[in-house]
This record gives C-alpha cells, sequence and structure tokens, in this order.
C-alpha cells in the first residue's frame, strides 16, 4: 500500500495552527502567574506605567514583572507603548482578568494547568497500567475549586439558580430541610444556609479538610441552620427526608455514581427536588467538535475527573459524560421528569431539574 499523499497546505495551516497552541499554552502559564501575584488587580488601577512603577503598586520584585510583560505585551494581553516603556491593561481586558470581574475572571481558571502538569507523570503510568490517580496527588485542587464556586455562588446561587425551580425560593423562605451532595468546602451551603434562615441545610463530603472548611465558614457566620458531615455518599441512607438536594459538578467524578443518584433519589421527599449542576456536552464526541470549551473539559477529565474515579475503582465517568448520557443515570435512578436548564453567562455548565 502506498503512503497517503500529504496536502501540504494543510500540513502548513495545522503546524500554524499548533504553534497557536503553544503560544496560547504558554499565555495560560504565565497568566496563572499574573493572577496568583495580583499584577492584573495592580494594573486595572493604573495609568500607562513603567514595570517599575507596576511592581511597586503590586509589591514585587520589577525584573520578574518586566518578563512577565514581556509575554502579556507579544501576547497581546497587555498594551506597551515603545517611546515611553509604559504598559497599560485595558479595561475591556481587566473586565475578564481581575478579581473585581467575579464570575467573570477567566484568569483564575488558567491556576489549574499547573497543578494538572504536576500529576502529568502519574497519569502517563496510568496510561500504561491502568487504574488511576488519587485525590491525595491534588493538594491544591480543593482549594482552586472552593474559589472558583465560591464567586459564581456569591453572584447567583440565590437570584438566579434557585428560582430554576418553580416555586422553591418560597418553599426555601418558609422553611424545608436540603442537603448538599460532594459540598466541598461546603460555600454554598452556607450561602443558601445565610440567605434562608428558615430553612435546614447539610452539606455531605468525604473530604476531612472541605468538611472542616465548611464548618468553620459556618461558624464564622454564626449560622445555626448548617451543619457537615464527612460521608460517602454511596451510602446515604436516608429515606424521603429532603425536599431539596443539590449536586455542583460532583457526580461526574464520583466512584459510583448510579448509586449515587440512586440514593439522592430515595432521600428525596416524594414532592422533592434534585438540582445538579454539571458540565455542559454532548455525550457524542463529535457533537462537542467546535465547543470552544471542549479541549478543557476532555483534559481535564484525563487529567483529574476520569482519573480520581478509576482510582478508587470507580466507573470513570469523565467530565464530558454529557447530557444524554445524565438523563440515562438519572432516569435509571428513579427519577421520570428531568428539565435541563441553562443560565446565561454560564457556558460551562448545564442546570438539571429533577423529580421523581
Amino acid at each position: 500500500m502506498s503512503e497517503e499523499q500529504i496536502d501540504e497546505a494543510k500540513a502548513e495551516a495545522f503546524a500554524d495552527r499548533f504553534v497557536g497552541i503553544i503560544a496560547g499554552a504558554s499565555l495560560a502559564l504565565m497568566t496563572s502567574v499574573g493572577d496568583r501575584t495580583g499584577l492584573f488587580d495592580a494594573m486595572a488601577g493604573l495609568s500607562p506605567s513603567t514595570s517599575a512603577e507596576i511592581a511597586q503598586a503590586a509589591g514585587l520584585n520589577e525584573r520578574y514583572v518586566r518578563e512577565w510583560l514581556g509575554a502579556m505585551v507579544v501576547g497581546e494581553i497587555v498594551e506597551y507603548d515603545a517611546a515611553n516603556q509604559t504598559y497599560r491593561l485595558p479595561p475591556e481586558h481587566a473586565a475578564f482578568l481581575t478579581t473585581a470581574a467575579g464570575p467573570d475572571n477567566l484568569a483564575y481558571f488558567t491556576q489549574y494547568f499547573p497543578v494538572l502538569g504536576n500529576v502529568e507523570d502519574e497519569v502517563v503510568e496510568a496510561f500504561r497500567k491502568g487504574g488511576g490517580v488519587p485525590y491525595s496527588s491534588y493538594p491544591k485542587f480543593q482549594e482552586l475549586q472552593a474559589g472558583e464556586t465560591s464567586r459564581v455562588f456569591d453572584a447567583t446561587l440565590v437570584d438566579v439558580t434557585m428560582p430554576l425551580v418553580p416555586g422553591l425560593v418560597e418553599r426555601l423562605e418558609s422553611g424545608i430541610e436540603a442537603a448538599d451532595v460532594g459540598t466541598g468546602a461546603g460555600h454554598a451551603v452556607n450561602v443558601l444556609a445565610k440567605a434562608f434562615p428558615n430553612s435546614r441545610f447539610v452539606g455531605y463530603d468525604f473530604s476531612d479538610e472541605g468538611v472542616a472548611a465548611g464548618k468553620a465558614e459556618a461558624a464564622e457566620w454564626g449560622l445555626t441552620n448548617a451543619r457537615f458531615e464527612v460521608k460517602d455518599v454511596t451510602d446515604i441512607a436516608e429515606r424521603e427526608r429532603f425536599e431539596l438536594i443539590t449536586a455542583f459538578d460532583a457526580i461526574h467524578d464520583q466512584r459510583e455514581p448510579r448509586a449515587v443518584l440512586r440514593n439522592i433519589a430515595q432521600a428525596l421527599k416524594p414532592e422533592g427536588t434534585f438540582l445538579m449542576v454539571d458540565i455542559a456536552a454532548s455525550s457524542k464526541l463529535e457533537e462537542n467538535v467546535g465547543n470552544p470549551w471542549a479541549p478543557l473539559f476532555y483534559t481535564w477529565s484525563t487529567l483529574h475527573c476520569m482519573t480520581v474515579s478509576l482510582a478508587l475503582g470507580g466507573e470513570g465517568l469523565g467530565t464530558a459524560w454529557g447530557e444524554q448520557k445524565a438523563r440515562e443515570l438519572l432516569t435509571e435512578a428513579g427519577f421520570t421528569r428531568i428539565e435541563a436548564e441553562r443560565v446565561e453567562d454560564d457556558p460551562i455548565n448545564v442546570y438539571f431539574v429533577a423529580r421523581k
């Protein structure tokens, strides 16, 4: 069989595109540095400034700041006036790179890449031998997730997410029992408990550190209607107790997602609601082509979500398990009414409202 002929134009186009990928990866790492050091926040409050002035405003070493600025300028993130040797962060860019941007701060996402890169050797070994990489290999991951989701919960949980379920806000105001599965650091529970003091909330997670963080925040806020338990959520023994159960990006990386969903269905009262927020993807690979977030989903999955499930001997659904698979598992668990809602300005998640 003769070798396949190469389309030179297609090859050159791919090479050019791949150089862009390398440049983007480089800028992602440098953006993470800028986010962690507060450089974007410092520059947002400055008029065009020299590297020394920016370093002073951020309390950082000028030589490092100057080199970082070089990456930002050639990456067209920061503007540069060569005549005056001054740098400027345009407000249109600051709107997606600073703490003040809240949930729109895209720079925060880049902090995941160094964390995921740290487990590359372990993941490569799993490629060869199977198995997975345990949660213990990601000491900073939960902290990052807590920071990311906290911004979203503060901005949208009470006023945007809860109203997706008709009548839910009124029931929460009157007083119901609710649970959050895979609660992490528990911020969602505490935000809801503060907003709806007549309701009672519990957060379940198998992480001692996460539960401790949730308890500490609840104590700091003076909440008496929020509690947290270290619990394997495949073993929730409650029956028809809760009117609301939530799970925020927590189901797809469970060891036994089907068991978790069955337990959630059993723990709900007959008129209760399960609100499951998970990744907005299709279960069909071909339908994710063209989704600008899809490369992140599959990367996140390979280097974290899928592998931590497999490390526990789990199903390894993966981040991009998709809406079709989610509906299949929800139906299998006993949910008969399933609606998929989308929230404006949230391209990453789909909001499933499921009832028995």
